[in-house]
């Protein structure tokens, strides 16, 4: 019972931390470079709109930054719930 206990666990904090990485995905790509780019391209960034910077350039950077927030807190969660791989 308690290995299903540990094992439900782990899965909630594992989709809990991927719908959070998704949500923040969906923003920056979607979110920025769609839906919010008209009062995003008010702001200039290095001489461009900011929303066509974020379309162009800046999800790339939140989306490679996302990569290693997500490895890090996986390897967190998969240390906590001892399911690390050594």
């Amino acid at each position: 019972m308690t290995t299903d206990n540990n094992a439900k666990a782990y899965w909630t904090a594992t989709l809990g931390l991927l719908t959070k990485v998704l949500v923040v995905w969906f923003l920056v790509s979607y979110g920025a470079g769609i839906l919010f780019a008209p009062q995003l391209n008010n702001i200039s960034l290095g001489g461009y709109p900011l929303g066509f910077w974020f379309a162009q350039q800046g999800s790339i950077y939140v989306f490679i930054a996302l990569i290693f927030y997500y490895a890090h807190k996986m390897g967190q969660i998969d240390r906590k719930f001892g399911m690390q791989e050594d």
